[in-house]
């Protein structure tokens, strides 16, 4: 068992001054993030400086994404969720200079799973922002992009993916099925 008797002060305290900064780092980059967030959008992450996951995401923010310095869009909605309107969106991307890719599923297939493997892969869609209704489908299609593509084990990337906001036990049985394939 450890004693904080055979600690030398220095030690203790270098230890509690790291502790401090690793706790003032996560704290300042989280609010970053949530400040960075356009108004509007819905479970805001993002993950590093190629990429952000969201969920609900209004046509009048494209200018906004634009302005943080994504180059594309990348919606899995489909035109029947209440309030996609993926032409009203596709059109305010495009009119802000971003590219807009629409890989429509409620239900992932692999087809749509390598659709988005290619989509995220291709350096001319860099940075991209990825959204959906909730963040669900895009922590279920991250979670294989950061195995298929990224290298990362399965206990990490779920990790992560839950953070973005995979919480659907079907969408997470896929992902870890197509990974196991």
């Amino acid at each position: 068992m450890l004693s904080l008797n055979n600690i030398s002060r220095p030690t203790l305290l270098a230890g509690i001054v790291l502790v401090g900064l690793v706790f003032g780092f996560w704290t300042e980059a989280t609010s970053k993030a949530q400040d960075e967030a356009p108004a509007g959008v819905v479970n805001y992450t993002r993950i590093d400086a190629t990429v952000a996951c969201a969920g609900a995401t209004p046509a009048e923010v494209m200018p906004e994404l634009k302005r943080l310095g994504f180059s594309s869009v990348i919606n899995f909605r489909t035109n029947e969720e209440n309030g996609a309107n993926i032409e009203v969106s596709r059109a305010a991307a495009t009119s802000a200079g971003l590219n807009y890719i629409h890989i429509p599923f409620r239900t992932p297939t692999p087809e749509t799973t390598e659709e988005f493997l290619a989509a995220i892969s291709d350096s001319t869609n860099q940075p991209a922002y990825i959204h959906c209704a909730s963040a669900n489908r895009v922590g279920a299609m991250w979670f294989i992009k950061r195995v298929e593509q990224d290298g990362w084990d399965t206990e990490r990337a779920m990790a992560e993916a839950e953070t973005i906001g995979l919480r659907s036990e079907r969408l997470k049985e896929f992902a870890v099925g197509y990974v196991t394939r």
